[in-house]
């Protein structure tokens, strides 16, 4: 193929009709698509994995509102490329034409005095700004910027939609359609893929352009011929940080499986490849909480100290206090009990609905809900023996309900011992 522009690059749509995706921001009646009808553009965060439409997106709504278009990478800018880029937008605002869009992607990684330099713009109307991350932005973007930014999530392609972008490029793509090409198997380019648009355009690419075959113009794709290629060419298919996701995965499992090893052997490489320290400390907490949980309640105190640790210590030596966390954390016994506890509960929300609060358990700050018998009944704990009475705090509905369920880890043991003795009926194995 006689082209340095990416596939993904030839294949990005320039009108939401054509955009794949994301329909519950930019199908009909849709927020997104509802703010560029109107022309009334608020400021914005698209929040999403990578490959998912964010940069797509932002371009589509400049061409269709046609406004003046400027775009930053907070990896290469700084707060002197953001000053001109508002001067510049400054220069073209004149009678009533519409203030221009300022696109900055992975704004998770300007500095706070990178935000700032952003505010006033933001304020006073000078542009509109559309942010792209792959990172909370509750972290990693200041408040006051924040609370000027609605916020809308991009999910992952799901298989429909990554077979449709796939169509789609062999079908039109004026170099791709000179081939023909039967998908005679489709796992491997959806799992390689991770609901990434642009990683499956990518395959693609590489699969088509290593072809050996000797008729240059049949490409039968399988599996086998999938793997076989992103492992010959494994340089090709991380180009641009595409095993991001695939590294911090493996990282996770490894010290989900207690294995110190592997898990500071990922961290190393999470480290050599560049990737922001918090981005891996903000894991360990999560990780913390998720999988060691109430085996060891001190995972999270520690994992949140490495976070708050690494905001106060610079590069290299918070690679110290990961690897201390990553360690330890691998080490500690593990239990999901929490996490599973919380997930259960909120599919016992979902399945009752919103079940009433037994009235001895209501507030009672008036007369009238007195009067209603709202709190009558209720038995004060720390007026009885060991500061428990058997009461009912679920709704009427649930009594009795079990949802916690302690795992078997010293800690966990414990607790059930407890309860058992205090809830015998509902502990009672």
């Amino acid at each position: 193929m006689l082209t340095n522009q990416p596939l993904a690059d030839r294949m990005r749509p320039v009108t939401l009709d054509q955009f794949i995706g994301q329909e519950h921001l930019v199908g009909k009646g849709a927020i997104i698509r509802q703010v560029i009808e109107s022309g009334q553009l608020p400021s914005f965060i698209l929040w999403g994995p990578p490959g998912v439409g964010k940069t797509t997106l932002a371009r589509i709504i400049a061409n269709v509102l046609n406004r003046p278009f400027y775009i930053l990478s907070a990896v290469n800018s700084g707060v002197k490329d953001v000053r001109e880029t508002i001067e510049k937008a400054k220069k073209q605002q004149f009678f009533n034409k519409p203030n221009a869009i300022l696109f900055i992607d992975e704004i998770h990684r300007f500095s706070k005095s990178q935000q700032d330099s952003l505010l006033s713009a933001v304020e006073q109307g000078i542009v509109t700004l559309i942010g792209a991350t792959t990172e909370n932005p509750s972290f990693e973007v200041i408040s006051p910027l924040l609370s000027r930014c609605q916020v809308y999530v991009l999910k992952p392609l799901d298989k429909e939609e990554l077979m449709k972008l796939l169509d789609n490029a062999i079908r039109n793509d004026k170099y791709i359609n000179k081939i023909k090409i039967n998908i005679k198997e489709n796992d491997a380019l959806l799992r390689f893929s991770g609901g990434d648009g642009r990683k499956l355009l990518n395959i693609l690419e590489l699969v088509v352009a290593s072809n050996d075959l000797a008729d240059k113009k049949k490409l039968v794709l399988t599996n086998e011929l999938v793997t076989s290629r992103l492992q010959e060419n494994i340089a090709f298919y991380d180009k641009n940080g595409e095993l991001h996701y695939d590294i911090i995965s493996a990282f996770i499992k490894s010290v989900r499986g207690s294995d110190p090893n592997a898990a500071v052997y990922w961290l190393a490489r999470m480290v050599e490849g560049g990737e922001d320290p918090k981005f891996i400390a903000r894991r360990l907490v999560i990780l913390a909480a998720e999988d060691i949980g109430l085996a060891n309640p001190n995972a999270l105190l520690l994992a949140n100290s490495c976070f708050d640790a690494i905001h106060k210590i610079g590069w290299p030596e918070s690679r110290i206090i990961l690897s201390e966390a990553t360690i330890y954390l691998a080490n500690s016994p593990k239990s999901n009990s929490a996490y599973k506890a919380i997930n259960d509960a909120q599919s016992l929300i979902n399945d009752t609905g919103d079940l009433p609060v037994p009235l001895h358990l209501r507030n009672a700050p008036t007369s009238l809900m007195k009067e209603l018998g709202y709190g009558k009944d209720y038995k004060y704990a720390h007026e009885y023996d060991e500061h428990f009475i058997d009461e009912n705090y679920l709704p009427d509905k649930l009594s009795g309900k079990k949802i916690y369920h302690p795992q078997d880890n010293v800690h966990e043991q414990k607790f059930l011992e407890r309860l058992k003795k205090l809830w015998n009926k509902r502990y009672k194995y």
